[in-house]
């Protein structure tokens, strides 16, 4: 996670930014891997992408991050959380990250969501947008040390997906 978002993440942001949003917005959150519901894509015997979705309110951040809300999302009215996608950036534009959502989007649809939202990073708008997400409302997510960083809500509609037998 760190070194996509040092490497990927410098055009849209700054050094400073980029540390103190790794103290909390961004990391680990230990519930989506107990959920079963995060992923990691793997080559060459190494980590070189993940991401995961969740069935809970909590729309983005790692441990460390204060919103957390563990309440279970309800998939008739609410839409999956597609969380911390992150790709190393020798790997990036090579599918990874493509791969991953594609099997995020998957899962939610298999536990009756039909819907998806999430907190895009300015980086991460572009491969949602590519990937049929629409934009909402900018957020400004305030990290230590007094500073901000743009955020940028995102939804889309997920599309029907047969069950596999």
């Amino acid at each position: 996670m760190a070194e996509s978002a040092r490497t990927l993440a410098t055009s849209d942001y700054s050094t400073e930014q980029i540390e103190a949003a790794l103290e909390g917005a961004w990391g680990v959150d230990t519930q989506l891997i107990l959920d079963g519901t995060y992923f990691v894509a793997e080559a060459v015997r190494e980590i070189v992408g993940c991401g995961g979705w969740s069935f809970r309110r909590t729309l983005f951040g790692g441990d460390d991050h204060i919103d957390r809300e563990p309440a279970r999302l309800d998939p008739m009215i609410d839409p999956a959380r597609i969380r911390a996608f992150f790709v190393r950036a020798v790997w990036s534009r090579r599918g990874v990250g493509r791969a991953l959502l594609e099997r995020c989007e998957a899962e939610a649809w298999r536990h009756g969501f039909r819907s998806a939202t999430l907190v895009a990073t300015l980086p991460g708008e572009r491969f949602y947008r590519a990937l049929g997400y629409a934009r909402g409302e900018p957020l400004d997510h305030r990290l230590p040390r007094g500073l901000t960083i743009r955020f940028v809500s995102m939804s889309k509609a997920l599309p029907p997906r047969e069950e596999s037998t």
